[in-house]
């Protein structure tokens, strides 16, 4: 009986000797490919692991994307029927909208002028919720403007321009009216 338990703990005692042996000696490792004749290879050093950096969710205004600061609610009671499309003005994110035979209208984000860095012709201050903004009406052409103050060194713009160039008034009812539902979505003055 003993050398039947001495067998049976053979196939065991051969098993861990076995894994031992091919933990110290690397089985089933890829094999390195082979050295050129003549030349000698030292084993390679294990890659380190790729560690992506660390970056900071963006904030403010720059965590704001212009074509998103409407719903398509929002978008129907400003009047809009599409989605808009993004681009870049300068340095400036900008989303356009147009309905077309009716008027076109562009929001863009600066994150490099506070408000009280712009001084257009022909403003006048205002508010807006509980920013600071600018109203700027065209001479007659059918455009107007907004601009909002969006916390530190940021504005938001909300630019209308008629199809037909005429109605300055009617444009500034609408730049009003996407700058009222736009202006909760903005960063808090500083």
């Amino acid at each position: 009986m003993a050398a039947e338990r001495g067998h049976a703990a053979l196939p065991v005692l051969l098993a861990g000797g076995l894994l031992t042996g091919c933990l110290l000696a690397g089985c089933g490792a890829k094999a390195s490919p082979a050295a050129a004749p003549g030349t000698s290879q030292s084993p390679s050093p294990s890659p380190e692991p790729v560690v992506p950096p660390v970056t900071a969710s963006p904030t403010g205004v720059a965590a704001l994307s212009p074509c998103e600061l409407m719903t398509p609610a929002e978008r129907s009671a400003a009047g809009l029927t599409s989605a808009g499309r993004a681009k870049t003005i300068g340095s400036a994110r900008a989303c356009d909208w147009t309905e077309p035979g009716t008027f076109g209208l562009t929001v863009t984000l600066d994150e490099t002028a506070a408000l009280t860095d712009l001084h257009p012709s022909g403003g006048s201050k205002t508010t807006v919720g509980g920013h600071a903004a600018i109203k700027v009406p065209g001479s007659g052409d059918g455009t107007c403007a907004v601009l909002l103050a969006a916390g530190g060194k940021a504005t938001a713009q909300v630019d209308i321009t008629n199809t037909n160039f005429r109605d300055t008034r009617l444009a500034c009812q609408r730049a009003a009216t996407v700058a009222q539902l736009i202006e909760p979505k903005l960063p808090e003055e500083r």
